[in-house]
C-alpha cells in the first residue's frame, strides 16, 4: 500500500491543508479561514495562534475524510507566506503579533539604515533591496519601538517554522525564507555576522538553519492530540509558499519559470546561480542548488476578490469574468493599476495606489472587470521585463493559484506576455511542493526529478494570440506611462 504525504500552506486569508499519495492525486483538502489586522495606516499583522487553531481544524477534516489514514502519512511539509517576523520566547509563545508580507510600518527607518551603512553594501551581501517589507527592517522596528517584546524575544519566527515548531517543540529556519534577512548572504547561503553587527542586530535571534527538505523533528504527542495526527509523523523545514508554488507547478531547473495567481500576483524565475536585480527578489529555491529571481505584486486574485465583494453585485467569479470576457481585449480603453495595498516589484513604492482609468457613461462593470484582469496581467509583464535586464531567459510560464482556473485570465496573461502558459494542478501546487519536500527528506522519491515526474501533470496549455499582441503592446505602455504620472500623486 502507497504511503500518504500531507502539506500545509499558511497563506495570507487562510490556510490550506491537502494530503496527496506518492504519486501526486489529492486525496482530501481543507482550509480554514483567519483574520488581517490593520490596527494603523501601512500596518498589516496576524497572530500566528490563529493559523495554529485553523490549521489543526483543517488536518482533522482532512484526516476525517475516507481515502486519509494518519498511519499511513509519511511525512508533513509545511509552507508559508514571506516575511514574517515572529517573536517568540524559549518556550515558543508569541509575544507579539507578527507584521506579514503587505506591512510597510518600518518604512522610517529603511532611508537611515541604507544611509548609515550603505544600500550597496547591504545589496552586495542580500542581493535585495532594504524595503519595509522585508524581514529585516521589522526586527529593527522590533527594537526599537518595542523594546520590552524584543528584550523578551528568544528567537525571530517565519510563517511555516512557527508551524514547524507547533508540530514538533523545534525552532528552525530554512534557506528558502531567508531572504527576507539581510545579513544573510544570498550567493554563500550564510549569514553576515558583520553586516549584523552593523545593523545592531544579534545573529542568535535567527533560529538554526536546516535544508527545505530535511526532517527537523516529528509530530510531538501534544500535537497529536490537538491534530489527530500520528505522534512521530515526520516534519520537513519546509519553505516559502512562492517557492513551494514553484515547485509544485513543476519549476525546479534552470530557465523554468512559475506564474502566481493567488492573493498576490507575481512570478519566480529559476536559476543556478544568485542572480539579483535591485527592483526585484531574490531568494532561495526550495531545491537545493537553485535560486528563484521573483516578481511580487499585491494585486493578484485578491484585486479581483476586492471588486466581487465591492462591485460585484452578488455575481461569483465566474460570472463576472464571463461578463467581462465579452469585452474586446484593451477594456475599451479603462486600465486599471493593481496598487491595491502600495506594490512591491518593480516599483517598490507602498503609496501606490489602485486606479481605474478612463472610465465614461459607456462603460460598463465588464469592463471594469476586464481592466481589472488586464491590469494584474500588466504588472506580471513589468516584472518579466524588468527580470530580462539581468539576461536571464524565459520562455514557457507554468501557472499556479486559483486565478489560473479561469480560461479568460490566462488567456489574457498569455496575450499580454507573449508567452505559453502551462496549467498543472493549480489549486494544490502550493500544498504539493511542500509535501515533496517531506517526500524527499523522508526518502520516499529519490530526487527532484522523480518527484516532480510523478505528481506534475499538465491539465491545460494556451498560447497567445497574436492578434491581440499589438493591442495588449500600446495597452502596456499607457498602465506604464500612468504610473508615472500619477507617482508623485500618490506620494502626496
Amino acid at each position: 500500500m502507497k504511503g500518504q504525504l500531507l502539506g500545509i500552506d499558511i497563506g495570507t486569508s487562510a490556510c490550506k491543508v491537502a494530503v496527496f499519495d506518492e504519486d501526486g492525486k489529492v486525496l482530501a483538502q481543507a482550509n480554514r479561514p483567519y483574520q488581517v489586522y490593520y490596527p494603523q495606516s501601512g500596518w498589516a499583522e496576524q497572530n500566528p495562534e490563529e493559523w495554529w487553531e485553523a490549521i489543526c481544524g483543517a488536518v482533522r477534516a482532512v484526516l476525517s475524510e475516507q481515502e486519509v489514514n494518519a498511519e499511513q502519512i509519511r511525512g508533513i511539509g509545511v509552507d508559508g507566506q514571506s516575511w514574517s517576523a515572529i517573536p517568540v520566547d524559549e518556550n515558543g509563545n508569541v509575544l507579539h503579533n507578527t507584521p506579514i508580507w503587505m506591512d510597510t510600518r518600518a518604512r522610517h527607518l529603511c532611508e537611515s539604515v541604507k544611509e548609515e551603512i550603505g544600500a550597496d553594501e547591504i545589496f552586495r551581501v542580500a542581493g535585495n533591496d532594504f524595503l519595509p517589507s522585508y524581514v529585516t527592517p521589522k526586527l529593527l522596528w522590533f527594537q526599537r519601538e518595542r523594546p520590552d517584546v524584543f528584550r523578551r524575544t528568544y528567537k525571530f519566527l517565519q510563517s511555516n517554522s512557527y508551524i514547524a515548531m507547533k508540530l514538533t517543540g523545534e525552532m528552525s529556519l530554512e534557506y528558502s525564507q531567508c531572504y527576507g534577512i539581510h545579513f544573510f548572504n544570498m550567493e554563500k547561503l550564510c549569514f553576515d555576522t558583520a553586516l549584523a553587527e552593523k545593523m545592531g542586530l544579534p545573529p542568535e535571534l535567527m533560529p538554526k538553519l536546516y535544508r527545505c527538505d530535511e526532517i527537523i523533528g516529528s509530530v510531538t504527542k501534544e500535537a497529536a492530540e490537538k491534530t489527530g495526527l500520528k505522534a512521530g509523523t515526520p516534519v520537513a523545514a519546509g519553505g516559502l509558499d512562492a517557492a513551494c508554488g514553484a515547485l509544485g507547478a513543476g519549476v525546479h531547473r534552470t530557465g523554468e519559470t512559475q506564474e502566481q495567481g493567488g492573493q498576490a500576483g507575481g512570478m519566480s524565475i529559476c536559476t543556478d546561480r544568485a542572480l539579483a536585480h535591485k527592483s526585484l527578489i531574490l531568494g532561495a529555491h526550495v531545491v537545493p542548488g537553485r535560486w528563484l529571481l521573483q516578481g511580487g505584486t499585491v494585486g493578484g486574485g485578491g484585486a479581483l476578490k476586492w471588486f466581487c465583494q465591492e462591485l460585484g453585485g452578488g455575481l461569483s467569479f465566474d460570472e463576472l469574468t464571463a461578463e467581462a470576457a465579452r469585452v474586446a481585449p484593451g477594456a475599451d480603453g479603462v486600465l486599471f493599476l493593481p496598487y491595491m495595498a502600495g506594490e512591491r516589484s518593480p516599483i517598490w513604492n507602498p503609496d501606490a495606489k489602485g486606479v481605474f482609468y478612463g472610465l465614461s457613461f459607456d462603460r460598463t462593470r465588464a469592463h471594469m472587470v476586464r481592466a481589472v484582469l488586464e491590469g494584474v496581467a500588466f504588472s506580471l509583464e513589468h516584472n518579466l521585463r524588468t527580470a530580462a535586464e539581468t539576461g536571464v531567459c524565459v520562455g514557457t510560464l507554468n501557472a499556479m493559484g486559483g486565478a489560473s482556473n479561469s480560461v479568460l485570465w490566462t488567456q489574457i496573461k498569455a496575450d499580454v506576455t507573449g508567452r505559453i502558459i502551462q496549467v498543472p494542478s493549480s489549486d494544490t501546487a502550493t500544498t504539493l511542493g511542500a509535501a515533496i519536500l517531506a517526500g524527499v527528506g523522508c526518502g520516499v522519491y529519490e530526487s527532484y526529478d522523480e518527484a516532480v515526474s510523478r505528481t506534475i501533470r499538465i491539465t491545460r496549455t494556451q498560447e497567445p494570440n497574436p492578434d491581440n499582441r499589438g493591442i495588449y503592446d500600446r495597452a502596456m505602455e499607457r498602465y506604464l506611462r500612468l504610473y508615472e504620472d500619477l507617482k508623485e500623486s500618490f506620494t502626496a
